[in-house]
């Protein structure tokens, strides 16, 4: 079965050109997509393994899968392809072995896998999910994180439990709440568990926990040169669950477990990068202030003298994901103007730009998103986004740039999709530069009238840019014109264009950037001014309700997770200390006129555009109840409204592909009862 899969996908890399564009990205397309995910160069530059992660939709899921590629001759071949799930692949530094995680044995375990001898093994028994793989140097041992669930509080304990007799049938005991955390998005409500630092031998055995306590670890986890410690990102403040932006780095050695602290600085300190001599702890900063959004810079401490300097200072934009490439050269990446870059600098602060487009690993919509691996000889493998395919494996080697993989190409190449465009426009608040684009659908005939879909990305803090997305693709194939935009708040512009939302979101202003967009695209001539239609998720969401609350001019409305009332957003969320920290001027009962401003259910009265609403039932990031607040007040209200309830799904509405398929299609059936016909 792997030889006859590995032997259609070749077959879909040469089908004949009389195959190529014949028709529009249809719904049940998005089963059929593939993207590459965790791309990893092997140390000697030499290989590449990566994830592919592919829809089934005989399970309705992604599959994560591990494959090999030769860097030289492109060449690749499965090495895990199967109906378990691989993830976390990480090269020894040997060049012959990977350790990944997979499920191959019920529960997700550490493997390590020898190439040239062509045998696996599990070398972990563990209870709880292993993340934050890392090699030793001397190839010995593997370090991850796993949660330790916390001992049961006093309270709990000193609670009368009936004993139950055999074979009695009882329901589920009641779950005691006592922490600050203790829920998330896409888990629920949790055990009380603390990630800690273990280490495991890499030819098995028993692994051994290093951290201990109720604090806040953190990866990546950076080995020193000589194998004897580790270095880390953690919050061990005592009341670190209140606490946003904050954290410091640690080392803590493998023998006495002795734990140092390395950084003191307010505000946090993470993803930690060590020299290859050890001398120099590369990481990223951010501020602690209480505002809504703050750039993550760039330092260095010298380990030997405590003293630390920054670079990139004149970059405002933020910095993520630091690697070495020498003792005196780091790489990086940032986001600026809508793409997603590789930066090179050295420890004399000078920067230049080596790689512009990474992305694709978001299929739905086309967020900014990327990865990159370096290795010892300066040879870059990442995940390559454009506007035409999802993530594909590249390659940047001697300054030269190398597509590697193809993994759409069977079906994209057989399908017309609709063409990305850049445009910039005023915004009439502030007189704001705004960076958006649009697609228009196969065949585009500019003297013909075309319906318009702005469609507006969550966060806020959150950008898009010229990538793939299956979404917005569909609405193009049925005909639309779609419109989306970095509005004011978006990040890779600068701190102070982000901060341009901070206690305002959402708000007139940000309203106003998206309606300047519309009449931009509207002067260009090709635009059916009586069928306009808007659509957002999450922060999205948010945006499109607020705006049908000061404007008729859309035909109908498509929100997909939305926040309509943020005092019982924020007390029911996930996101909730964080967000009163630093979204807001006070907490709701202090500020409750301002909650209720930014509101889009403040609003609703005005509201006489068709809405339909679409959010996942067990969502804890904009939980379900709001939605459910709209919607009834639409039925109060007697417009025209429809709850479409996802069951099972999390804030990540559309991370089964079943569901991608619905959120798109159900905005296009609702939008098709409203759109009008012009001559």
């Amino acid at each position: 079965m792997l030889r006859l899969t590995f032997f259609c996908w070749l077959l879909l890399l040469v089908l004949p050109a009389s195959f190529a564009a014949t028709t529009p990205f249809q719904a049940d397309d998005i089963f059929r997509l593939a993207a590459a995910n965790d791309v990893q160069v092997s140390p000697d530059g030499k290989r590449v393994v990566y994830v592919r992660q592919q829809n089934n939709i005989m399970t309705d899921r992604t599959e994560s899968s591990l494959w090999l590629l030769d860097v030289a001759s492109g060449q690749q071949h499965p090495l895990f392809a199967d109906k378990f799930s691989y993830s976390q692949p990480r090269w020894a530094p040997d060049n012959n072995r990977i350790a990944f995680v997979s499920d191959r044995e019920g529960s997700p375990q550490i493997y390590v896998h020898w190439l040239a001898e062509q045998k696996t093994a599990a070398i972990s028994q563990l209870q709880i999910r292993p993340t934050q793989l890392s090699w030793s140097p001397n190839g010995e041992y593997l370090a991850f994180l796993a949660e330790v669930t916390a001992p049961a509080t006093d309270f709990a304990k000193s609670v009368y439990q009936p004993a139950k007799p055999q074979g009695a049938n009882w329901s589920a005991s009641p779950i005691v709440v006592e922490r600050t955390y203790y829920q998330a998005d896409g888990r629920g409500v949790m055990r009380s568990a603390y990630n800690q630092l273990f280490v495991v031998p890499a030819q098995g055995g028993m692994q051994q926990q290093l951290t201990s306590g109720p604090y806040s670890h953190r990866g990546p986890l950076v080995w020193t040169p000589d194998s004897q410690a580790l270095i880390f990102s953690a919050n061990r403040h005592q009341h670190w669950e209140l606490q946003s932006r904050q954290a410091d780095l640690y080392k803590i050695t493998l023998q006495q477990q002795s734990l140092t602290q390395l950084t003191s600085l307010d505000g946090e300190e993470s993803e930690p990068a060590l020299s290859p001599d050890g001398k120099t702890l590369a990481f990223t900063y951010t501020r602690p202030d209480a505002v809504s959004y703050v750039n993550s810079t760039l330092k260095l401490l010298q380990l030997s003298s405590g003293k630390i300097m920054e670079l990139a200072k004149q970059l405002d934009r933020s910095v993520d994901s630091p690697s070495w490439v020498n003792n005196t050269t780091l790489l990086f990446l940032y986001t600026d103007q809508g793409r997603t870059k590789v930066a090179q600098i050295n420890t004399r602060d000078r920067m230049q730009d080596l790689l512009d487009d990474l992305g694709g690993t978001s299929l739905g919509r086309p967020y900014l998103s990327g990865m990159y691996s370096v290795a010892a000889n300066g040879t870059i493998a990442y995940t390559q986004g454009s506007s035409q395919r999802p993530a594909e494996v590249a390659v940047l080697v001697n300054n030269r740039k190398r597509t590697l993989t193809a993994l759409n190409q069977g079906l994209l190449a057989q399908r017309k999709l609709g063409e990305v465009h850049e445009i910039r426009y005023t915004s009439s608040a502030g007189d704001e530069s705004i960076q958006a684009w649009y697609i228009t659908p196969p065949d585009f005939d500019p003297s013909k009238k075309y319906p318009l879909i702005l469609e507006i990305h969550g966060g806020p803090h959150l950008a898009y840019g010229p990538q793939f997305a299956a979404e917005l693709q569909r609405y193009a194939a049925e005909g639309y014109v779609v419109l989306y935009n970095n509005y004011r708040g978006s990040t890779s512009y600068g701190e102070r264009f982000a901060m341009l939302l901070h206690y305002n979101y959402s708000s007139e202003y940000d309203f106003q950037d998206h309606m300047s967009g519309v009449d931009a695209m509207i002067a260009k001539g090709f635009i059916d001014e009586q069928n306009l239609f808007i659509a957002g998720g999450s922060a999205g969401g948010i945006a499109t309700l607020y705006a049908i609350g000061l404007t008729d001019r859309f035909n109908a409305a498509a929100a997909t997770n939305p926040v309509v009332n943020w005092t019982s957003k924020v007390l029911a969320a996930d996101s909730y200390v964080g967000q009163i920290r630093n979204q807001f001027p006070g907490t709701p009962w202090e500020q409750q006129a301002h909650y209720w401003q930014r509101s889009p259910l403040s609003l609703v009265a005005n509201v006489k555009t068709p809405v339909l609403l679409f959010t996942g039932e067990k969502d804890r990031r904009t939980p379900m109840a709001d939605t459910e607040q709209y919607y009834q007040a639409m039925k109060l209200l007697q417009v025209d409204s429809v709850m479409v309830r996802v069951p099972d799904a999390y804030h990540g509405v559309t991370n089964r592909p079943s569901w991608m398929i619905a959120k798109a299609e159900h905005a296009l059936a609702w939008f098709k009862r409203y759109r009008k016909t012009t001559e």
